[in-house]
């Protein structure tokens, strides 16, 4: 049977016929809301590199999760940027520093809500690399302590979850070692498994004062180029313990989030970076194309393509939309 018995239309008649049969369903339940966190007090200050984003003091911060708790979010991914910078980047598991102290704060004010910490080096040392630098390479096993105790102190500070975005071979296991052998055996670890060294990071790196002060990444962060290599990645940390497993970027590297979904049967998160966020942005500003449309279609572009968590700057507007819409 062909046209005309076959009428691929008859389904999209209406709203409610095409909502009835739609395959791909965003909702608030699959997002996560990325904030910056910066040292001092009272601090509520826009990101010029990134529209809508701000810099909040951990006294401050909590005010903005409680909102997004109000909206149904059920998570938020924190990245600190510390008052002190050092070679090590020890502000990094200080008990009383940047991410630590927000973390305790949210969780007075917002009990519920999960806190979801990066764990890296890169904004914490003065180099801004992702860790320890050694005659001008950075030193992989040497960084695997370091961020073990950083994920340690944001455990004991109460976070749910641990997300190491640094790229170096092992620390997912270093990291699950240091949490169970402290009795957090209960806390999860989110791992950036497959993140690759991209041209979209540039906006966050601006926002979390990041950037490297020499050379690049690609050392560490992996070639845009490699499908197979990203696989292995994912497997190898779910191996050394690794709860949930991350690509980054999203829209670049869909086809790697479908590759994940029909390979792994484990939660498979997908970062919607600032490059992306802020093409959208620049398109809409420009009268180039809708906002609203431009997000909902790109998020659900991610999520069609297989990744169960999406982490995104667009979290609140987006949550706001559906909200309307339900």
């Amino acid at each position: 049977m062909g046209f005309p018995e076959i009428r691929m239309r008859r389904l999209r008649r209406s709203a409610t016929m095409r909502r009835m049969v739609r395959e791909t369903t965003l909702r608030v339940d699959d997002l996560i809301y990325p904030l910056f966190v910066r040292a001092g007090q009272g601090l509520k200050q826009s990101i010029p590199s990134m529209t809508d984003c701000y810099h909040f003091s951990p006294d401050r911060i909590a005010e903005e999760t409680a909102r997004v708790a109000d909206l149904g979010i059920p998570a938020v991914l924190l990245f600190g940027l510390p008052a002190h910078k050092d070679e090590t980047g020890s502000e990094a598991w200080a008990e009383d520093g940047v991410v630590q102290q927000a973390i305790r704060q949210i969780k007075k004010r917002a009990p519920d809500l999960l806190v979801v910490t990066d764990v890296c080096l890169c904004e914490y040392t003065s180099t801004g690399h992702c860790g320890v630098i050694r005659n001008g390479n950075v030193e992989n096993d040497a960084t695997l302590e370091l961020l073990a105790k950083m994920a340690l102190s944001h455990a004991q500070a109460g976070a749910d979850i641990v997300a190491p975005s640094d790229m170096m071979d092992g620390r997912v296991r270093a990291i699950r070692q240091v949490l169970e052998c402290n009795g957090f055996d209960g806390v999860a670890i989110l791992s950036y498994a497959a993140k690759f060294a991209s041209a979209f990071y540039g906006p966050f790196r601006d926002a979390a004062e990041s950037a490297p002060a020499f050379g690049d990444r690609k050392s560490y962060q992996m070639d845009p180029a490699n499908t197979r290599e990203a696989l292995r990645e994912i497997e190898l940390d779910l191996e050394e313990g690794a709860d949930l497993v991350m690509v980054k970027p999203a829209l670049s590297y869909l086809d790697i989030i479908r590759r994940a979904r029909e390979r792994f049967d484990c939660p498979i998160a997908a970062y919607n970076v600032s490059g992306e966020y802020m093409m959208l942005n620049a398109a809409a500003d420009a009268g180039l194309l809708d906002r609203d449309a431009g997000m909902m279609e790109m998020l659900t572009s991610i999520k069609r393509a297989g990744a169960d968590v999406v982490l995104t700057y667009f979290a609140k507007r987006a949550a706001e939309l559906l909200r309307r819409r339900a």
